[in-house]
């Protein structure tokens, strides 16, 4: 098994050698340039050790890990363009560098090229690794279409939301994880398995994320702190808190996600302290821990080596202190 940071290299060379120059170079460049400003690159580092973990090699799952790396950044250039957003780890957004004309095209195209690495594979495990990823990409994109309903809805159950955020991010984590174990040609039940183990270590991931982003640091979370109480994103903290609060202090919040505010700090501030007052913060971070718990549970039926089994123990551990 080799580190993370050889994982990172890996696929970060492998992308970096992607021939992007063809004609028109508006369809290209777009494409070329989203790749080029990186990002975490955690789902295509997954494919590759989940390859390893079951007994092959990273080479022989790059062309995987590229098609995942590929696809969630196809996905970003259209949530950019949705969400109207100006920037993208630190830098313009496709969109906005070019146009949305060009930001829907270019972001077609890369899930077509994303396709095309899968016939890098034999038959039979293309038709596998394809199975998967059109199911995962069309439940990703379900997923966002839930996400856009619920924002102008006040009606929004906690199941809902977590099936929307199982959609939108934690398939696309097992997906690349249970991508290794296709390449790898392990038996169905831990290929099965290993999915199971990153659906649940994505939605613990996602909860963690909405958590952080009202109570985080600044320095360590990486983006502005309060930005989905500004945007009123009816996250779990949200809906937790509407569920038990009394009923003044239900009007306070649903008023508050009701429109646009003068005073952003306060703003953070005063809905900040309804999660408090309500229990939701306490209530989000069991749920974190729970759905922590069950992917290492899952982790426990794999049919491989103590020693893998505490590389992904790790990862998990990593991961959700934000150190990968």
């Amino acid at each position: 098994m080799q580190s993370i940071i050889d994982y990172k290299n890996q696929i970060a060379q492998h992308i970096d050698a992607i021939a992007l120059t063809g004609k028109p170079e508006e369809l290209y460049a777009p494409i070329a340039y989203i790749l080029s400003l990186g990002g975490k690159q955690i789902r295509p580092v997954l494919t590759l050790m989940a390859a390893e973990i079951f007994g092959s090699t990273a080479k022989e799952a790059l062309a995987a890990a590229t098609a995942i790396e590929l696809f969630h950044n196809f996905s970003l250039i259209h949530d950019d363009i949705m969400d109207q957003a100006s920037l993208r780890r630190g830098h313009q957004t496709v969109h906005e560098k070019w146009d949305v004309n060009t930001g829907i095209l270019s972001g077609d195209a890369m899930l077509i090229l994303a396709y095309q690495y899968f016939e890098n594979y034999e038959p039979v495990v293309f038709k596998e690794l394809a199975k998967l990823f059109s199911k995962t990409a069309i439940e990703v994109c379900e997923g966002q279409q839930w996400d856009v309903n619920f924002e102008d809805r006040h009606d929004v159950e906690i199941s809902g939301y977590l099936k929307m955020i199982e959609y939108k991010t934690a398939v696309l984590v097992g997906a690349a994880l249970k991508m290794g174990a296709i390449v790898a040609k392990t038996s169905d039940k831990n290929a099965d398995l290993i999915y199971d183990f990153g659906l649940n270590l994505g939605i613990a991931f996602q909860l963690q994320d909405d958590y952080l982003d009202a109570f985080g640091d600044v320095a360590s979370f990486g983006k502005r702190i309060g930005g989905d109480i500004l945007e009123n994103k009816k996250t779990y903290l949200y809906l937790r808190a509407v569920q038990r609060a009394n009923q003044a202090e239900k009007q306070q919040l649903i008023a508050a996600y009701s429109n646009t505010a003068d005073d952003e700090e306060q703003k953070i501030n005063a809905v900040k302290a309804l999660f408090l007052s309500t229990g939701s913060v306490v209530d989000s971070t069991e749920l974190i821990e729970s759905y922590t718990q069950k992917a290492l549970s899952v982790l426990e039926l794999i049919d491989i080596e103590d020693s893998k089994k505490e590389v992904l123990r790790q990862f998990s551990k990593n991961l959700m202190g934000r150190e990968v």
